[in-house]
């Protein structure tokens, strides 16, 4: 059976490939969906993505994970600084995930380097732009130990 990955984008990041280029690039957030199930699929993964500038879409959209997913790859955008409702959500469903973040956040501006998410996730990947996405869903196919495959 194939390893299911969710992948969720939150705030703003509808708007790659457009949106300070400089500092995320020009890749659209469907190429990067599109390069995250290609890549999946190449080792015989899954990847169901979703987006969201709304936070209860996105701890709803956590919820629905919970006995389909196996592995969850989040890049929450700026809710990673102030979303105790998203951890808790992470938490709650005892999926494990992998942080990703285009920008190096510890090189930005200070209250970037905080992330509510970071000390629960099985890894952090920020810095190496959208191919963060690929190295993330990588780890998720092959590395990430799935807590209960038997719900699916």
């Amino acid at each position: 059976m194939p390893r299911r990955i969710l992948l969720i984008n939150g705030p703003n990041l509808n708007l790659l490939g457009t949106r300070e280029p400089h500092i995320y690039g020009s890749t659209t957030l469907d190429d990067v969906v599109l390069q995250a199930k290609d890549h999946a699929k190449s080792m015989s993964a899954e990847v169901e993505a979703f987006q969201s500038n709304h936070e209860g879409a996105i701890v709803d959209r956590l919820h629905a994970a919970r006995g389909a997913i196996d592995v969850v790859v989040i890049n929450p955008g700026a809710f990673t600084h102030t979303s105790v409702a998203i951890r808790d959500a992470l938490l709650g469903i005892e999926i494990p995930f992998v942080e990703v973040h285009i920008s190096n956040v510890h090189s930005r501006e200070p209250f970037r380097s905080k992330s509510y998410l970071s000390d629960k996730a099985e890894a952090v990947i920020c810095g190496l732009g959208v191919f963060g996405y690929t190295a993330a869903i990588e780890f998720a196919a092959r590395h990430v130990k799935i807590k209960n495959r038997a719900h699916l």
